[in-house]
């Protein structure tokens, strides 16, 4: 292989071959595809409720607070997709569907959860950056 992203040229279409390595910062890595997945906005939210244990999709959805049913249904697929989210449908009247982290999904989660939590006590620091950045802006607020 000439680079490291590139996939191998000999590989049929949607497999990446034997002399791939791996690289998010690659375009055409698939590893970049499940990054997105991980860590888009509805992804980790959904990959951190499911941390502690299986969950219907309606128990999901109200932990997941402001996700829409269609969103929520998306991410799981991708989740699903990506073999870190399993999907049990029992056979039953009404029909019950369960989902839950999958052995891969549970030490991706991991490491999420460590961003999160990070994220989460770094909190007064950011605010107190966005007084400061909003200041020197004229008060307005930018993206």
């Amino acid at each position: 292989m000439d680079s490291p992203d590139t996939l191998d040229p000999s590989a049929a279409p949607g497999e990446a071959g034997p002399d791939l390595v791996y690289d998010v910062f690659a375009r055409a890595c698939p590893s970049r595809r499940t990054l997105e997945h991980v860590t888009g906005r509805w992804g980790a939210l959904t990959l951190g409720a499911l941390h502690a244990g299986p969950l219907r999709f309606n128990a999901l959805r109200r932990r997941v607070d402001g996700v829409s049913e269609k969103m929520l249904s998306q991410t799981l697929h991708a989740l699903e997709r990506d073999g870190l989210v399993h999907r049990e449908a029992q056979p039953v009247n009404p029909p019950r569907v369960d989902y839950e982290l999958t052995p891969l999904g549970h030490r991706i989660t991991e490491r999420l959860l460590t961003l999160i939590g990070c994220v989460e006590s770094s909190m007064d620091e950011v605010l107190a950056a966005h007084g400061r950045y909003d200041e020197r802006h004229d008060g307005t607020v930018r993206p």
